[in-house]
This record gives C-alpha cells, sequence and structure tokens, in this order.
C-alpha cells in the first residue's frame, strides 16, 4: 500500500526539496528520488523473491526469482512516476505549474507551486492521477491474460501460475497492484488523490477554499487514525510487517493533512501582502572586487544580514550567500573576490515592487536559494527570506509549519 500527493510550497520548506538522486526532466518535470525510496524498494524486492514468486514457480531457478523481482519493482515505480507525471501535465493544462517531482518512501510527491486556481483545476489534477493507476491495472491484467489464454484450457487453477513465464507473471502482478493503488488514492481523505477531488468539489459548493481544505483535510485526519488502529490490531495479532506498514501510512497521511491544511491558511494570510512589507531593505552592498574574507568578516559576521547585494556602476549585477561561501575553502577566501562566487542577477528569481508575499513564497518554493531579490527597472530594492516570511506570519499568528 503507498499513498500518492502533491504538495504546496510554504516557508519551511526544506533544501531536500532539491536532495536526492536526479532522474531527469521528464516533459519539462524535474524527477528526483529521495533515498527513502531504496527502503520500499528492497522491501518489494524481497517480498517478490522471497515469497510470491517462488510460491507461484517453484521450479523457477533463483536467478530467474529474483530477476523478475527486481525488473518487478523497477516498473511498480515506473508507473509511480507515471501517476505523478499526469498530476503534473493536467496541472499544466490548467494553469498549474509542478515544476518537480520526488519519488519516496511511500510513493511520489508532486511539488505545485501555490494554491489551486479554482475548484475545477484541483478537481482535474486529482482524480486524473487515480483514474491513470487504474489505467495501468486495467491495461496490465488485460495483457496479461491474453498472454495466460493458451494456459487456461484443462489447467487446474492451481497449477495455472506455475505454467507462466516471467512477461505473464510480471503483468498479472503488476495489474492488481496498480488497480488497488489507484482505488486507495481515491479514499476521500486529503491529502490523498480521492480527498483532494472532495476538497474540489466542497470548494465549488461553499467557494471557500480554506473552509474546504479544513473539512477534508479533517476527513484525511479521520482515516489516518483509523488506518493507524488497524495498524496496532495487526501489530498485536501477529502480522507486524503489515501492521507497522499500516502505522506507517497512517502516521504519514496525518501529518500531511495537517501540514497541507495550514499552506492553506499561509497562502491566505500572504496573499494580499505587498512584498515590501517583508523585505529587508537596510542592506550594506559591495563591489565586486571585495574579498570574500573582507564580506564576510565586515558584513556576514557583523550582522544579521545572510547575503551581500554586488553592485558594479551603481547596478545590481549578483548576490553572494552563505550557501555561495560555503562552496568555497577558507583558505582562499583572502585572494578570491566576490564576483568570482556570487549568484549573477540574471540566474536569480526576482520580484518586481508590486508583487504580493505569496508569490515570493511561490519563487522561494521553486529555487534553489532562500533569498529572493525585489528588483526595480533595474535596481535592487530589497531582498525576501523564507526566515522573513516566517517571522512576519509569526508576529500576526500564523504558523509556518
Amino acid at each position: 500500500m503507498t499513498a500518492r500527493t502533491h504538495a504546496h510550497t510554504h516557508p519551511s520548506d526544506p533544501a531536500t526539496l532539491h536532495s536526492g538522486l536526479w532522474l531527469g526532466r521528464w516533459f519539462g518535470v524535474e524527477v528526483r528520488a529521495d533515498f527513502s525510496l531504496l527502503i520500499i524498494f528492497a522491501l518489494i524486492v524481497v517480498n517478490l523473491g522471497a515469497g510470491v514468486f517462488p510460491t507461484w514457480h517453484p521450479d523457477w531457478p533463483l536467478w530467474l526469482v529474483w530477476g523478475v523481482a527486481l525488473v518487478a519493482a523497477v516498473l511498480f515505480f515506473g508507473s509511480v512516476l507515471v501517476h505523478e507525471l499526469s498530476h503534473a501535465l493536467m496541472g499544466r493544462a490548467q494553469g498549474i505549474s509542478v515544476p518537480r517531482i520526488t519519488l519516496f518512501l511511500f510513493g511520489g510527491m508532486a511539488h505545485m507551486e501555490g494554491k489551486p486556481r479554482s475548484p475545477k483545476a484541483e478537481f482535474w489534477m486529482a482524480i486524473v492521477a487515480p483514474l491513470t493507476s487504474i489505467g495501468i491495472g486495467f491495461a496490465a491484467s488485460l495483457l496479461g491474460f491474453i498472454l495466460a489464454a493458451p494456459v487456461f484450457p484443462g489447467t487446474d487453477f492451481r497449477q495455472l501460475f506455475p505454467r507462466l513465464g516471467a512477461m505473464t507473471t510480471l503483468l498479472l502482478w503488476l495489474g492488481p497492484i496498480n488497480f488497488a493503488l489507484g482505488v486507495f488514492n481515491m479514499i476521500p481523505g486529503f491529502p490523498l488523490d480521492g480527498g483532494r477531488v472532495l476538497r474540489a468539489v466542497l470548494w465549488g459548493a461553499t467557494g471557500d477554499l480554506a473552509k474546504a481544505t479544513r473539512w477534508a483535510a479533517g476527513l484525511g485526519r479521520f482515516i489516518a487514525w483509523l488506518l493507524m488502529g488497524f495498524g496496532a490490531l495487526h501489530v498485536f495479532g501477529g502480522a507486524l510487517l503489515q501492521g507497522i506498514w499500516l502505522l506507517l501510512i497512517g502516521w504519514f497521511l496525518n501529518n500531511a493533512a495537517r501540514a497541507s491544511q495550514q499552506q492553506v491558511v499561509v497562502l491566505q494570510a500572504l496573499a494580499d501582502v505587498p512584498v515590501t512589507r517583508v523585505m529587508r531593505t537596510a542592506l550594506a552592498r559591495v563591489p565586486p572586487d571585495t574579498s570574500v574574507e573582507s564580506a564576510v568578516r565586515d558584513i556576514l559576521l557583523a550582522s544579521d544580514q545572510e547575503s551581500i547585494p554586488i553592485e558594479a556602476d551603481g547596478k545590481w549585477i549578483g548576490l553572494v550567500s552563505l550557501a555561495d561561501i560555503r562552496k568555497l575553502p577558507q583558505e582562499r577566501w583572502p585572494e578570491v573576490t566576490v564576483s568570482e562566487v556570487m549568484t549573477s542577477a540574471e540566474q536569480m528569481p526576482t520580484l518586481p515592487p508590486d508583487a504580493v508575499a505569496e508569490q515570493a513564497l511561490e519563487r522561494l518554493g521553486d529555487s534553489r536559494t532562500d533569498q529572493i531579490p525585489i528588483v526595480d527597472r533595474g535596481t535592487m530594492v530589497g531582498v525576501v527570506s523564507g526566515r522573513d516570511l516566517a517571522k512576519w506570519l509569526s508576529l500576526r499568528g500564523v504558523a509556518s509549519s
């Protein structure tokens, strides 16, 4: 059983959104595999190689059993990727940006920028992925039954699986598992896809996204606690592995539902706030020939400033941050200038002064930096960081995590 969802960005999103194994760009979407994926990958291979496939095929040699188990695990996560890509592509069709996908322990996550634009966009983006999984399950099962058809006549059902080939075995395992996952994800508990479908319906009926999220997330947390309850019963009943897995999924869904509800609260709190109200303007600036050592000693260590604008002839040309400086060995700080380690203005996501804080939040979620320069006709007038947004929210009693 694997949970799949998609998330908004918010001030406390960790840098780990960009960590893990990079799997390339698929249809313009960055795909990464979190290292926790290795755990479930190994569990699937061991379960199939040591349990399921030897039972189905007692005459198969070990190399074939484990080889097919390995291919089955790869195909399973390939189907998870297709599921998440369907979220991303439908989101793009509905005007919602999904810049990246992360495959991890509990399945997959499509990272959506900002909140959904309308109930219709939310509905179609949510429902397309479970339907995709069900479609994969139906297609794989149908093809598996077609390939198995020659051995059906006159074969006792108990002797059917040993007579199937490797390809047919793969399809008849992959089909039902995808169908089951598609159905599971349609459970109406936020942030599962079915919960997002429910939220879209409630949003359309009430016209209130926050209220719809609160109701759908409440149901999601109720379902999460049910799963944890069933998991505890399994543990005490002797089914340790199944029980622990249900407990973990329930725990994940409960936390995800709570966090997703809070993200909507955060986005609404920032929606009408001018970015000029949360940006920092009192920034020490240096010319490009300043040494890294001087910049660190005179500015970064002497103040709470986290980045330094670089200006040449009164024009902003880049920003040097703590992350930029960490890449340089300390013994080279005296000889290297800030212009050699800075991130150039052309490479940085920026916003105009008339933007709102919600836009800054979205840019922070899609960038590899925690600093968004506010630029007015080529002049940097301030900078906004995730810490600035979190502080503003905290002062107004809105938790950001």
